[in-house]
């Protein structure tokens, strides 16, 4: 291939002159983003008395160190924000750029909060809307870092709050489009700046400094006089284990960065090359899974203890912990390869089966493998859960379990009874694969609820017809009933009746999984030649 031959000659005059003259303009352009970085430090005093890393060190401690981060629109907003260019800051308080994060390559953008408490700004927003776009376009996983004061009141414009719109409509863009948006909400995240938050897929909130909500105290007040503090009104402890709306709860801002490493490290992005990450073994045992579950299943367990001891290096980060806290949900590794796993505390409640369902349609969305482990006597009833939606909710969770995109395993570690099997994605509902650990036990109830229930309408009958019940009749009825269910629900019962896929050691979950995963992806890569007829015999 021809080469160009320079005809440039580097020591002439002209050539200095240009030399000189770029150098120059180089020179101003660090001075600007000089600028902009030391007013963000002068707030570093402040923000380490509150024990908070300032933004950029927040991006930094986000990225995978050694990999490049490419900043995007430094100079937004230069020479908008005060009419002498020396003491203009740029920037338009959003850092903003595309790195990697756990290996996988993503759109960041992060608060300002050490200019102006992170207030947004006019060209502020439009930085955030091109970025958007940037990451739409080419199709990149969204993470936020969030602190902003809102918008400026005192230099309001309408044209702001109708182009505002736009960031909250790309948010739900993002998530429909299969990008998953990870938000650090790590200090104030108010009004319409709400949704920012609220339009993420994982939200990770930081104890006694997150704050969220659509109005706050001084707005209440005024438009409603209620009186509220703003913990109260929008902590992170309200959210994430009251209204449901944060996921994830840290100490502080390092162990929120840390959070959101490893929800991208869960994701099985294309960039993590194809192949399984390097598998460490459980760091307990596969031979204690053998005394792990009670023979009684009315005996509490809890099935974090059953997770530790499949998955890669007992690693698992727990989604919406205290939210629905009997539903566990979480992502974690099985021989190298993301897996998102959904068991059972207790019975499950409207906040479990809500956040259940957030869960394993965030797993479809990351293209994400789930594993259900049955341990659970139903869902709660009485007139409390009623009123709290309990059916509605747990409609939800079964609507998500049928329409999954991805492969669904079930093992019945425990119980699964009434309608709690087809929530956790029962034989039913058609898993891939679906297995039972010996002590498994499958019924539309236990046989002493079964029984009671009996008893109870034969006592409303007898009153109703005005007959008097022999008490011995009704024992014997009760005892009747418990041996029927219980000789129906055990594991060698039902696996008989091929309403699983076969009862295994518990020692082989583990082993076990690694296949099942890799026959289900052997199979979405195969493309086997489909046609219109069945080869017939000569």
């Amino acid at each position: 291939m021809p080469q160009i031959q320079s005809a440039i000659s580097t020591a002439s005059d002209p050539f200095r002159q240009n030399r000189e003259g770029m150098l120059a303009l180089l020179a101003d352009l660090d001075a600007i983003e000089m600028r902009r970085r030391a007013a963000s430090e002068r707030a570093r005093a402040r923000f380490e008395k509150r024990d908070q890393l300032l933004p950029r060190d927040r991006v930094a401690l986000l990225l995978d160190p050694g990999r490049p981060f490419v900043e995007l629109s430094k100079l937004a907003g230069f020479g908008l924000d005060h009419p002498d260019p020396e003491k203009s800051v740029a920037g338009g308080g959003v850092i903003a750029g595309i790195g990697f994060v756990s290996g996988i390559r993503c759109m960041i953008s992060a608060s300002d909060s050490g200019i102006a408490a992170g207030a947004l700004q006019p060209m502020g927003l439009e930085k955030q809307l091109r970025v958007q776009e940037i990451a739409l376009e080419n199709k990149l996983p969204f993470i936020q870092l969030v602190e902003s004061a809102g918008a400026n009141l005192m230099a309001y414009r309408v044209e702001d709050f109708i182009r505002g719109g736009s960031i909250f409509r790309n948010l739900a863009r993002f998530s429909a489009a299969g990008l998953p948006v990870v938000t650090v909400t790590h200090g104030s995240s108010t009004a319409g700046g709400a949704y920012q938050t609220g339009l993420s897929d994982y939200i990770i909130m930081v104890r006694g400094r997150t704050r969220a909500f659509l109005a706050g105290p001084p707005l209440l007040k005024a438009a409603t006089g209620e009186i509220a503090s703003e913990e109260d009104l929008g902590g992170a402890e309200m959210h994430t284990g009251i209204s449901g709306l944060g996921d994830l709860l840290a100490e502080d801002d390092r162990e929120a960065i840390g959070m959101a490493r490893a929800i991208l490290a869960n994701i099985d992005w294309q960039e993590a090359g194809g192949a399984a990450r390097p598998a460490e073994p459980p760091a307990y045992p596969a031979e204690e899974l053998l005394g792990l579950m009670p023979m009684d299943h009315r005996q509490p367990v809890d099935m974090r203890e059953v997770i530790a001891r499949i998955v890669d290096g007992s690693e698992f980060v727990e989604f919406g912990a205290r939210y629905g806290s009997a539903t566990v949900c979480g992502t974690a590794r099985i021989g190298g390869w993301p897996i998102g796993i959904l068991t059972n505390n207790g019975p499950i409640d409207p906040n479990g089966a809500a956040k259940a369902t957030h869960f394993i349609q965030s797993c479809c969305q990351a293209a994400t493998p789930l594993l259900y482990l049955n341990n659970t006597t139903g869902f709660m009833v009485g007139r409390s859960y009623e009123e709290a939606g309990i059916i509605k909710h747990g409609s939800k969770m079964i609507q998500a379990v049928t329409n999954a995109t991805v492969p669904q395993f079930t093992i019945y570690c425990g119980a699964s009874f009434g309608a709690g099997n087809y929530g956790m994605c029962g034989r039913g509902f058609h898993p891939r694969f679906c297995f039972s650990w010996p002590n498994a036990r499958t019924a539309v109830m236990g046989g002493e609820q079964a029984a009671g229930t009996m008893a109870v309408v034969q006592e409303a009958r007898a009153a109703r017809m005005g007959e008097e019940l022999d008490p011995a009749q009704i024992a014997a009825m009760k005892q009747k009933i418990v041996d029927m269910f219980n000789g129906q629900m055990g594991a060698r019962y039902t696996s008989a009746r091929l309403l699983d896929d076969g009862v295994i050691d518990p020692r082989d979950t583990r082993e076990l999984m690694i296949e099942l995963m890799a026959i289900a992806r052997d199979a979405a890569a195969r493309q086997p030649q489909a046609i219109q007829f069945a080869v017939a015999r000569p």
